[in-house]
C-alpha cells in the first residue's frame, strides 16, 4: 500500500492525498483548488498528477474550495466513483462549487478581453455548472461516528473536527494479507472553545497520520473579548474616520462568525447605528445552510438560540445579492461594514470593493483569517505598498489591519492537542500537509517533543509506502 500527496503539500491549499491499496483500488482524500498562487494556480490546477478515471472514491473532509474545489474537474475528467462526505458538507460543497464555477466563468471573459488585445490564445475555465451538477449526483451522505463499508477489506468513518460546519476528520481502515492498517487525515483541525461549533473529538488509534500544519509555529492571541477587537475597528473606521471597512472573508464559517459577533454586540446594545453589508451570495446561502444544521451548534449557542432564533441577523444588516447592488456600494460613500468573500481577497466581489477603496486614508481593510502569502491577502498582510488587481497597478493608501483572534484554524497547541488522544509509540509515521514548509519544520519538533517518533514533511507528488 502506498500514499502520494498531490496537494497541500509544503504549502497550504490545493489538498488531494491518493491512497493505493495492493488490490489496486484507489481512495483519493479531498480535492482541493489551489489558491493564492499567482500565474503558477492555473497549471496546478489543471494537472493532478494522477488519472482521475483510475479513482474508485473520494472522501472529503470540508467543503471549503482548497478542499473540494476540484471535484467538477476531477468528474471532467473520468471519475466516475462515489464521493462521500457529512450531510452538511454537501449542502455547502453544492452552492460552493456552482459559486466557484459562475466565478471561474465571470473571471475568464474578463482575462480574455485583455489576452485578445494583447494577441494571446484565449483560456478556458476549469469547470462548467454542467460538471459540478454531475459530480454532485455521485454524493453519498454519511453521519458522524457511522462506520462505512468502501469495498471488501476497507471502512471509513467521519468524527468532528470543528472547523466549519460539516467539517471531519476521515478514517480509514483498510485490511490487506490479514492485517489492518488504521490511516487518519485530520482534514483542518478547528479551534478548542470557539463560539458556534462543537470542540474537535477525539478519534480511535491511527497507525499513519497526515495532520495540518497550518498554524504550526503559532498560537492564536489570547483575547477574553474578541468582540471587542471588532468594535473597536467599526469605531475607528466608520465613526471616527467616516469610512469603510472592508473585511475579506470567506463565505463559509468566516462570515457567520463575523455575524454572530456583530449580532452579539447589537444585544449588547453596542453595536454602531451605521449599515452592514454581506456582499457575497454565496454567503447568503451558506448563512442558511449554518441555520439548517443546528444539531452541529455547541451547547452555547443552542441556549442563545432559545431567546434568539437566528443568532446570524440583526437590524442595519442587509444581504447583497445582484450585481447592481454591490456596484452601488462603490459609490456610495456612506461609512459602513462591508463584509464580502474570498477570505484572501484573490477572487469575488471583495476585489472590486478593494480596488475601489485601497486609495482612500479613511478605509480601512480588515484580515480575518489566514491568507496564502501570494494571495492579495498575503501581500497586504504583508505591507505592501503597491498591488495589482485585475492586472492594473494599485497604491495602498488606506490602513491594513489584521484580526487573527478569529482564526478557524487551530494552532499548534490545538492541533497537539487534538493528537493527545493517541498513543504516539503506536503511531507509525506523522505526514504534516497543509502547511507553509517553515511552519511545519517547527511543528515538526513540537511533535516529537510530544513523543511522536517518526514525521514525515513531504513534497508535492511524492510517494511513501505503508508498511
Amino acid at each position: 500500500m502506498k500514499i502520494s500527496f498531490h496537494g497541500a503539500a509544503r504549502t497550504v491549499t490545493g489538498s488531494k492525498h491518493l491512497i493505493e491499496t495492493e488490490s489496486g483500488k484507489q481512495i483519493l482524500l479531498d480535492c482541493g483548488m489551489f489558491q493564492g498562487h499567482g500565474t503558477d494556480a492555473d497549471r496546478l490546477n489543471r494537472h493532478f498528477g494522477f488519472d482521475p478515471a483510475s479513482v474508485d472514491v473520494l472522501l472529503v473532509s470540508h467543503a471549503h474550495i482548497d478542499h473540494s474545489g476540484l471535484i467538477p474537474l476531477l468528474v471532467k475528467q473520468g471519475f466516475r466513483g462515489d464521493i462521500y462526505c457529512t450531510p452538511a458538507t454537501r449542502d455547502l460543497m453544492e452552492i460552493m462549487l456552482l459559486d466557484s464555477a459562475g466565478i471561474q466563468e465571470s473571471d475568464i471573459k474578463y482575462l480574455n478581453k485583455r489576452r485578445k488585445k494583447q494577441g494571446k490564445t484565449p483560456l478556458a475555465p476549469l469547470y462548467m455548472e454542467e460538471n459540478v451538477v454531475q459530480a454532485m449526483k455521485l454524493v453519498r451522505e454519511v453521519h458522524y461516528d457511522t462506520e462505512t463499508e468502501l469495498f471488501k477489506g476497507c471502512r471509513f468513518m467521519f468524527t468532528d473536527v470543528g472547523h466549519i460546519v460539516g467539517s471531519a476528520a476521515v478514517h480509514v481502515a483498510i485490511t490487506e494479507n490479514g492485517k489492518e492498517t488504521r490511516i487518519t487525515f485530520s482534514g483542518d483541525i478547528g479551534r478548542y472553545g470557539q463560539e458556534i461549533l462543537r470542540d474537535p473529538q477525539p478519534f480511535g488509534q491511527a497507525d499513519y497520520i497526515l495532520c495540518e500544519s497550518t498554524y504550526g509555529n503559532e498560537l492564536h492571541v489570547a483575547n477574553d473579548n474578541p468582540d471587542e477587537d471588532l468594535l473597536q475597528h467599526i469605531e475607528e473606521t466608520c465613526i471616527r474616520n467616516a469610512g469603510k471597512l472592508i473585511i475579506p472573508a470567506f463565505s463559509v464559517g468566516r462570515t457567520q462568525e463575523l455575524l454572530y459577533k456583530l449580532n452579539h454586540l447589537f444585544l449588547e446594545r453596542r453595536l454602531p447605528h451605521i449599515n452592514y453589508f454581506v456582499d457575497s451570495p454565496l454567503s447568503r446561502k451558506a448563512t442558511q445552510v449554518m441555520r439548517d444544521h443546528t444539531n452541529l451548534y455547541n451547547k452555547e449557542v443552542k441556549k442563545l438560540m432559545q431567546r434568539d432564533d437566528d443568532p446570524f441577523d440583526f437590524p442595519y444588516l442587509t444581504f447583497i445579492n445582484d450585481a447592481e447592488e454591490s456596484k452601488a456600494l462603490n459609490s456610495s460613500n456612506e461609512p459602513c461594514v462591508i463584509i464580502s468573500a474570498s477570505g484572501m481577497a484573490d477572487a469575488g466581489r471583495v476585489k472590486h470593493h478593494i480596488a475601489n477603496n485601497i486609495g482612500k486614508p479613511e478605509t480601512t481593510i480588515l484580515i480575518v483569517g489566514y491568507c496564502e502569502p501570494d494571495s492579495l491577502g498575503g501581500r497586504l498582510m504583508r505591507g505592501a505598498r503597491e498591488v495589482k488587481i485585475f492586472g492594473e497597478e494599485y497604491h495602498v493608501n488606506c490602513s491594513v489591519k489584521v484580526m487573527k483572534s478569529i482564526s478557524a484554524h487551530g494552532d499548534y497547541k490545538d492541533m497537539i492537542r487534538f493528537l493527545s488522544c493517541q498513543d504516539p509509540r503506536e503511531v507509525k509515521t506523522v505526514f504534516l500537509v497543509h502547511g507553509e514548509y517553515e511552519e511545519q519544520i517547527i511543528f515538526r519538533e513540537r511533535l516529537q517533543e510530544a513523543g511522536f517518533r517518526d514525521i514525515d514533511i513531504p513534497d508535492l507528488h511524492a510517494s511513501r509506502e505503508l508498511h
